[in-house]
């Protein structure tokens, strides 16, 4: 599967041009990973995890009922100790809860309206900013929600009694922040072209965003659904700190890279790999082609900008650099 058929971005010939240069000096290795199953993919490692997450639950409370036991003693004894509570005594004593609640689902059709929605938005955003953030944003508007959620119970006399009996739980929050970081990049990016030339992004954000709160007078839950829309400005103030040169998931992910070779010390960083592959293992090319006013090591260090931020972000010079190397890859 290489992703929705339905989504796509208008692009530039220019852009077009990137792609066929950046997978010739790539090797298709190193080109922006949407398909299923490609190493790297955040989008599918994240819906991967809280897919396998729901079922390895979902077969506990399965045993919970065929062994007859109370379903209560399975929320009392296993649930509620990975979803955030409204008491903040008591979330402070279950401090994982913070990471843990954005992974569990108890409705299925929960887990799976999430599901699509983190797909939709995901594969946008992803295919606008690159692999490394999707899931940098997904936790920060997560976190970002739940704490909202405590501190209401806590703060807000009207909630305080109700504050020892209700959880926050599942991936909505994280998703509501994706959506909204997609959509203040690129609030007209186009969706199913089919109809008169493609929907506006904003236009799904909206839909999304009443969805959610029409789900506050069914469920009586207005704190979680506004921690939704605050897991949602969390999303808009990292593209709003990325775009004035704070990239806040720099941390996370040299933290991920930093557990990955921790497991698997013979792996090399992306870089290293990128640079012994292309400069000291090619067969038959020389390391570096000559390209007037244009190096190869200036071309590497743009292809790395499209990876850690997206094409987008490249400046005017940068993508007339990797406009004239496409011309030159034509000749």
């Amino acid at each position: 599967m290489a992703g929705l058929p339905c989504v796509r971005v208008e692009e530039s010939n220019d852009f077009f041009k990137f792609t066929k240069i950046y997978s010739v000096l790539r090797e298709d290795r190193y080109r922006k990973r949407i398909g299923l199953g490609q190493d790297g993919n955040s989008l599918v490692l994240l819906i991967g995890i809280i897919a396998i997450v729901f079922c390895i639950f979902k077969f506990i409370w399965l045993v919970y009922n065929i062994a007859d036991k109370d379903l209560a003693a399975y929320d009392q004894n296993i649930f509620n100790w990975l979803v955030v509570p409204g008491d903040f005594e008591k979330m402070m004593s279950r401090p994982w809860t913070l990471l843990s609640f954005m992974f569990m689902h108890s409705d299925p059709w929960d887990v799976v309206g999430n599901l699509l929605w983190l797909w939709a938005f995901g594969y946008i955003f992803q295919d606008l900013t690159g692999n490394n953030k999707l899931i940098p944003v997904f936790i920060y508007g997560s976190v970002g929600a739940a704490l909202f959620f405590t501190g209401c119970y806590n703060l807000i006399p009207k909630l305080a009694p109700a504050a020892s009996t209700v959880t926050l739980v599942g991936a909505s929050a994280g998703i509501t922040a994706i959506a909204i970081a997609a959509t203040t990049l690129a609030p007209d990016y186009r969706i199913f072209p089919m109809i008169n030339g493609g929907v506006p992004l904003w236009i799904l954000t909206v839909i999304y965003l009443i969805i959610d709160f029409s789900l506050i007078a069914a469920h009586k839950g207005a704190p979680g659904h506004f921690a939704h829309l605050a897991g949602g400005l969390v999303g808009f103030l990292f593209i709003y700190q990325m775009r004035r040169g704070r990239d806040w998931s720099n941390w996370m992910n040299n933290f991920f890279d930093w557990i990955t070779n921790l497991f698997n010390p013979d792996r090399q960083s992306w870089k290293k790999t990128a640079k012994t592959d292309l400069h000291y293992n090619s067969r038959g090319t020389q390391p570096y082609k000559k390209i007037p006013n244009i190096t190869q090591k200036r071309i590497d260090e743009i292809l790395d900008k499209i990876n850690q931020q997206g094409y987008r972000f490249l400046t005017d010079e940068e993508k007339d650099i990797l406009k004239r190397a496409a011309e030159d890859e034509e000749l």
